[in-house]
C-alpha cells in the first residue's frame, strides 16, 4: 500500500523564508538536473483568468495532438490537481516520493518552488512536449520566470492584487507582470486598463519581445463563439487563449479550447430546487467581472482571506444580493462577525454550516452566490458534489 504523501511538511512550508522570486527556483530546478530544460513552455501570468486560461489553452493542445503537461495553483480539493499530464491528475505516490526526497535534501525550500520542480520533474520524466504553467503572484519575480524554453507568455489583465509583494499602484503591478516577456518570445495580453498597456507596451518593446493584443491583431484574437464557461469575463480569456494557439500553430486546437471547464468558476449546481453559483472570486477586479455576469441573487455567501483588500472586494457584490451569510474559509480569514456587523448579514463561520445556513434563507427556485477565496470554494464544492 503506498504511503500517503507528507502533506501535513509540504503545507507547513507555505510560510518558509522571506525570499521570493526565481533565483531559489533555479536553484532546485538545477539540483534536480534542470527537468524543465527538456519541454518547453507557456507562461501564464496576470491578475485574473489565469487558470481558465491554463485550462483552455491544456484544452487546445490536447486536441492538437500535443502531450501537454499543466502546473496551476492554488488547488481546490486535493493537492494533485496543481500538475497534470494529458489532463490526468499526478499520482500521490510520486507526490510521497517526491516530498520524501524534498525533506532529506532540500528542507529549507518553499512549498510554490517546491510544488514547480515536482511539475517540471513529472513533466520532464512523462515526456511532456509543451506545459502550460501558470505564475503564481507577478511576473518577473514569480518562481516560474526561472522557466527556460519558454514559447510565449500570456499576460491575461493586470489589476489591484498582492500589493504588498507586487507595489502599491497598477503600474508597478503592470510592470512586474509585464517583464515576464522575453527577447524574440511572443507577449500576447487581453489587458485593457490604459495604464497597464501602455506599461506593456513600452516593456515589450525594451525587451524586444513581439506583443499581440486584440487591438494590434484582432483577427488572431477573434472568436467563432463563446466559450463553455460562464462569464462575460470569460470572451477575454478565451480571446487570449485561442491567439496563444494561434500564434504558436496550434490553430486547430482552439475550437476544443471554448469547450474546455474549470471548477469554481462560475460553476452551477442545482440543490433542493435552487442555483447555487459557486466562484473563487477573491479581490476587486475579480468580483467586479462576477457582479457582471451574476448581477442578482437572492443570497450571497462570502469568506475571504485576511490579506486581502476585503472591503473592495466584497462592494461589488453588495448589490447583488440582499441577504448575506459570511463565513471564515480558514484560520487567516477575516473574521465573519466583523463582515457581518460592517456590512449587514449572519456570522456563521463553519464553512459547512454557513452553506447549510445560505441554502435555508433561499427560497424555493432561487439563487445562493458563493464567492470570496479559492479555499471556500474548494472547501464547499466537496459538499455540493456530494450525493
Amino acid at each position: 500500500m503506498t504511503a500517503r504523501p507528507d502533506y501535513d511538511w509540504l503545507y507547513s512550508r507555505t510560510r518558509a523564508g522571506r525570499e521570493r522570486g526565481p533565483g531559489t527556483a533555479r536553484a532546485l530546478l538545477d539540483r534536480l538536473g534542470a527537468p524543465d530544460a527538456r519541454f518547453s513552455s507557456i507562461r501564464v501570468v496576470g491578475t485574473n483568468g489565469k487558470g481558465s486560461t491554463c485550462a483552455m489553452l491544456e484544452a487546445g493542445l490536447l486536441a492538437s495532438g500535443v502531450r501537454v503537461g499543466r502546473f496551476t495553483s492554488p488547488h481546490l480539493q486535493r493537492y494533485e490537481e496543481r500538475v497534470r499530464v494529458n489532463g490526468e491528475e499526478l499520482d500521490p505516490a510520486r507526490t510521497a516520493a517526491f516530498v520524501e526526497w524534498a525533506k532529506a535534501q532540500t528542507p529549507e525550500a518553499a512549498f510554490f518552488d517546491l510544488t514547480l520542480a515536482l511539475a517540471c520533474q513529472v513533466f520532464a520524466e512523462d515526456g511532456v512536449e509543451v506545459a502550460v504553467m501558470e505564475a503564481g503572484v507577478g511576473g518577473v519575480s514569480d518562481a516560474t520566470q526561472a522557466l527556460t524554453r519558454v514559447e510565449a507568455v500570456a499576460l491575461t489583465n493586470v489589476g489591484l492584487d498582492h500589493v504588498s509583494t507586487l507595489g502599491p499602484t497598477l503600474r508597478d503591478i503592470a510592470l512586474d507582470k509585464a517583464r515576464a516577456a522575453r527577447p524574440g518570445v511572443p507577449l500576447l495580453s487581453t489587458a485593457t486598463a490604459a495604464e497597464a498597456l501602455e506599461v506593456v507596451r513600452g516593456v515589450a518593446a525594451e525587451t524586444h519581445a513581439p506583443l499581440f493584443t486584440p487591438g494590434t491583431h484582432p483577427a488572431l484574437f477573434a472568436l467563432s463563439r463563446p466559450p463553455a464557461l460562464a462569464g462575460t469575463h470569460q470572451q477575454a480569456n478565451a480571446a487570449l487563449a485561442a491567439a496563444t494557439l494561434r500564434t504558436l500553430g496550434y490553430g486547430a486546437g482552439v475550437e476544443a479550447a471554448l469547450q474546455a471547464t474549470h471548477p469554481a468558476r462560475l460553476e452551477r449546481f442545482e440543490v433542493g430546487g435552487k442555483t447555487v453559483w459557486l466562484d473563487g472570486a477573491h479581490n476587486p477586479h475579480a468580483t467586479r467581472a462576477l457582479a457582471a455576469s451574476v448581477p442578482r441573487a437572492d443570497v450571497l455567501l462570502f469568506g475571504n482571506l485576511a490579506r486581502k483588500d476585503t472591503a473592495a472586494t466584497l462592494a461589488p457584490l453588495l448589490e447583488v444580493a440582499p441577504v448575506r451569510v459570511f463565513t471564515a474559509p480558514s484560520d487567516l480569514a477575516t473574521p465573519p462577525e466583523e463582515l457581518a456587523a460592517q456590512f449587514g448579514g449572519q456570522s456563521v463561520p463553519p464553512p459547512a454550516e454557513a452553506l447549510a445556513r445560505a441554502l435555508a434563507l433561499t427560497p424555493p427556485g432561487g439563487t445562493l452566490l458563493v464567492t470570496g477565496s479559492l479555499y471556500l470554494a474548494g472547501t464547499l464544492r466537496d459538499l455540493l458534489m456530494s450525493p
